[in-house]
């Protein structure tokens, strides 16, 4: 399979950077200067999905884009890591102290948006201010129409290859429970491919994948949701009117749950706001970053027993 197609990420991202981590490698990109966003991507989509984002952004804030390892990653993690959802969650906020990053804007999306939930409820010392872009949300982690297929993939792991075949084609991509039902309109081919051909590739990367999938859990994103209002700092819900999975409920639920939050809508937009609507989006962001500047974080929150142990918090 063509490498390049697997490893192509826009160059609106910025440096092209590699952070070894206790869990493994992890790749990150880094573009602009100024206050610090830190973007969280979904399963089976990387760094590209906020590509449009970053170059409106990224002429006034620092960009830190993470490459997660959820399927459509480059990098593969070592065998042994945690990649369980408090896993990733660590992850992340590994990444994110090696990085030296503080007062750091958190901006998470879709699976993305549960694992930022995880995070700012147990280590949130580093985080200023939180973005929740549409995303899982205490019952909805997975949304009800995927729950099936979480529960079956894991023993299916084997057939993934001839599972995912049908990505191959462009107009498979768009069906409603693909790429068209968290889009309204086609991906750019090169960004498209980056999502859906690692999984084809790489059986390394598939093991990454199933880890995460294995480890979703509603039982989790309830128990953050019940934590976020000690999370006081200041919180966006920049929600997509359209969503066909995570419901105006959901992004009104979330806006009551944080005690700092504010609500708005984007238009014309289902799950991947950054895909359909980055205009809105970046602007919503970029007016949040601003007027919230200079907000003193309060004392972190205590983890959930057992939440560093799932993820480690050392660096190799």
């Amino acid at each position: 399979m063509n490498r390049e197609k697997i490893s192509w990420r826009d160059p609106a991202l910025g440096e092209r950077h590699a952070l070894d981590l206790a869990q493994g490698r992890l790749r990150w990109f880094d573009a602009g200067s100024g206050p610090a966003i830190v973007f969280v991507h979904g399963l089976l989509v990387n760094a590209n999905l906020w590509r449009k984002v970053v170059a409106r952004l990224s002429p006034d804030f620092r960009c830190v884009t993470l490459d997660l390892p959820l399927g459509a990653h480059e990098l593969p993690m070592k065998p042994d890591a945690d990649l369980s959802p408090l896993g990733v969650a660590n992850l992340i906020a590994d990444a994110i102290e090696a990085l030296e990053l503080e007062e750091v804007t958190l901006v998470g999306n879709d699976t993305g948006g549960a694992l930022c939930q995880l995070l700012v409820t147990s280590r949130p010392e580093r985080i200023g201010r939180l973005v929740l872009t549409s995303c899982d949300y205490r019952d909805k982690f997975p949304p009800p129409t995927l729950d099936l297929s979480f529960r079956l993939l894991p023993a299916l792991e084997p057939l993934l290859p001839v599972l995912f075949a049908p990505t191959r084609v462009r107009a498979f991509r768009r069906l409603p429970l693909f790429m068209g039902g968290v889009t309204k309109r086609p991906i750019e081919p090169r960004a498209e491919d980056s999502f859906v051909l690692p999984i084809l590739s790489d059986r390394r990367v598939r093991a990454d994948f199933i880890k995460m999938v294995r480890g979703v859990d509603r039982r989790l994103t309830n128990q953050a949701a019940d934590r976020l209002k000690d999370f006081d700092r200041p919180a966006l819900i920049a929600w997509s009117r359209e969503d066909r999975f995570f419901t105006a409920e959901d992004a009104e639920g979330l806006a009551s749950d944080l005690p700092n939050a504010r609500l708005e809508w984007i238009d014309d937009a289902r799950t991947f706001s950054a895909e359909d609507q980055p205009d809105r989006l970046a602007e919503l962001i970029a007016g949040f970053v601003r007027e919230n500047a200079g907000t003193v974080a309060s004392p972190g929150i205590s983890p959930p027993r057992g939440f560093a142990e799932s993820g480690g918090r050392s660096r190799s």
